[in-house]
């Protein structure tokens, strides 16, 4: 499993997202998926810089 920081401000991890994605996570497509994630996790919710990461990390999730 990769583990890296994608969001410094609030520390979540690529496995962060991915534990997040897979409690509570409507799959209909990645910005709900990002909403649910972030809810979750308070990703991207400091500086904002970390969004697009975010989305692709998800988007990287949901495709395997």
């Amino acid at each position: 499993m990769e583990n890296y920081t994608i969001c410094h401000c609030m520390q979540v991890t690529y496995a962060d997202v991915e534990n997040a994605l897979h409690r509570e996570t409507r799959f209909e497509n990645v910005e709900s998926a990002f909403e649910d994630v972030q809810k979750i996790t308070h990703c991207s919710t400091g500086c904002g810089g970390c969004h697009d990461k975010i989305l692709d990390v998800i988007s990287q999730i949901m495709s395997k």
